[in-house]
């Protein structure tokens, strides 16, 4: 090969290899990669991360929205609300607005959006933070609903910022991969490599700067930093601990995140409080701390400091090895079976260190004399163990979850994993039922201290779950975009907040 043949191939390799991320990074194209491939594409279920994060305001949107910096409930399709009695909100709809498939934005919209998501038809996450309610709307005019409750909702705004409003064309007996919503944007590809999203003219908002956004996914935290720093990828969400080491491109934020381990006490030997409270007495939380980075706290309720209902004085459970092997032995002198194996569920890219999590938690739980076993899933085989119904052959489960509430008010909490009817609830009291139901319909200061009473009963009686850390997130944004993390990054990532520099 002469020399200027093999100047010529090195000047059209090197162009070959920088024109992959200039087209990647081509003005108004941006791409996000994701920690793992989302389950679905249904806004049902949009408070699941890995859905809301490419759907929730971008192709669906919601009646109302809550402030992450503050709380308060702030109009979007709807533009003012008001209570008529004590069951009865009105709500004044936005007009001039349409779906991505031409279709108007009415109040028979919205009736047909909130019957699909109260019809149980089909597995609707975002129907569980109503907890038992049952919420129907009527409508008024064209431009006008009542949604009428059960029981009184002193928050239904709030609550109604989890209903997607989705086409009167989308199917209302079945789940759906093909969302079309009010959003700026439209779904452009779904495929198992990436999802694509692309501004649609006719918006009722401000047009977004971004034009087209491209999701990949891919497991490794390290990976999708190293796609950031080459210009393959714009934002990652999601990254390890470790792997935030540039204060130029790496953010932290207050996360409205709690981890922790979920108890099912359908079969024994978990279905015994000792052995519940030797679960949470036998982690070296000090050492686990390392995983969850110096900012993540402790936690011992399943919300975080600031939402309604926190009880800033209810103390974690301490580690006391020496505690747990007494409570087990106890619990075995009695003839609980507490030699039964336990499998331990965790969930693949649930957050950054998880599995090593889960890893060192089973082998704390050994040490202290459980007879553990651990299973590690992709997002939808993990979803059969969250939500009801449970795998009727489960055998005794522990859960590796994560519970996000930034709406602030602990409602979005308590009857979603402490009620009977939730969901995710392993419970079953009626009287802590009753409780529960009270506390939803009260006020003022009485609905926060019922909050934070509740919270200490299912912590120090009950033992209901193992609660772990309240979570510091941290993102990596490539240089050509201007964006931060915020309280509801867990949630959502609006397209149309992204600006590029």
């Amino acid at each position: 090969m002469t020399r200027q043949r093999l100047r010529s191939l090195t000047i059209a390799l090197l162009s070959g290899a920088l024109a992959g991320p200039a087209l990647a990074q081509a003005r108004g194209e941006i791409t996000i990669v994701l920690p793992e491939q989302p389950s679905n594409l249904e806004p049902c279920g949009s408070i699941l991360t890995d859905v809301g994060q490419v759907l929730s305001q971008n192709i669906t949107e919601t009646l109302t929205v809550v402030d992450p910096a503050d709380g308060s409930v702030d109009p979007k399709l709807a533009t003012e609300w008001e209570q008529t009695d004590p069951l009865t909100w009105r709500f004044k709809l936005r007009e001039g607005v349409t779906f991505q498939d031409g279709k108007p934005f009415d109040a028979e919209a919205v009736r047909f959006s909130v019957d699909r998501l109260t019809s149980k038809a089909f597995t609707c996450n975002n129907l569980a933070k109503f907890g038992s309610d049952t919420i129907t709307v009527t409508p008024v005019d064209a431009t006008t609903v009542d949604i009428k409750s059960t029981q009184p909702q002193p928050i239904l705004p709030t609550l109604i910022s989890v209903a997607m409003i989705v086409s009167p064309a989308t199917p209302a007996d079945k789940a759906t991969n093909q969302p079309v919503g009010t959003g700026p944007f439209a779904l452009a590809e779904s495929t198992p490599e990436r999802i694509v999203l692309t501004r649609r003219d006719g918006y009722w908002g401000e047009a977004p700067q971004v034009a087209k956004a491209t999701y990949v996914w891919r497991g490794e935290s390290s990976l999708r930093v190293a796609m950031i720093q080459t210009g393959e990828a714009d934002l990652t969400p999601t990254i390890a601990l470790q792997d935030a080491t540039d204060p130029a491109r790496d953010f932290s934020y207050l996360n409205s995140e709690t981890t922790a381990v979920r108890i099912d006490m359908d079969y024994a030997p978990l279905d015994d409080v000792r052995v519940r409270k030797a679960l949470n007495m036998a982690i070296d939380w000090e050492g686990m701390a390392g995983l969850f980075g110096d900012d993540a706290l402790r936690a011992s309720q399943m919300v975080v400091p600031g939402i309604n209902g926190h009880d800033k004085d209810l103390k974690p459970w301490a580690f006391d090895p020496e505690g747990a092997r007494s409570l087990l032995a106890e619990a075995k002198a009695s003839g609980v079976p507490v030699e039964t194996e336990i499998n331990l569920v965790g969930r693949n890219g649930i957050y950054p260190n998880g599995t090593e999590a889960m890893e060192a938690m089973m082998a704390m739980w050994a040490d202290a004399g459980f007879n553990m076993k651990l299973t590690m899933l992709d997002v939808a085989d993990w979803t059969r163990y969250l939500q009801k119904p449970f795998p009727a052959d489960r055998g005794p489960t522990l859960l590796q979850v994560q519970h996000d509430n930034n709406k602030g008010d602990a409602a979005f909490t308590v009857p979603l994993l402490y009620r009977s009817s939730g969901s995710y609830a392993t419970l079953g009291d009626p009287a802590l039922d009753g409780e529960i139901d009270a506390i939803l319909a009260a006020t003022g200061e009485e609905r926060t201290k019922g909050f934070q009473t509740l919270f200490g009963k299912v912590h120090d009686g009950l033992a209901a779950d193992v609660p772990m850390f309240h979570m510091v997130g941290y993102t990596a944004v490539g240089p050509r975009i201007d964006w931060r993390p915020s309280l509801a990054t867990n949630s959502e990532i609006p397209l149309s907040q992204i600006r590029f520099k």
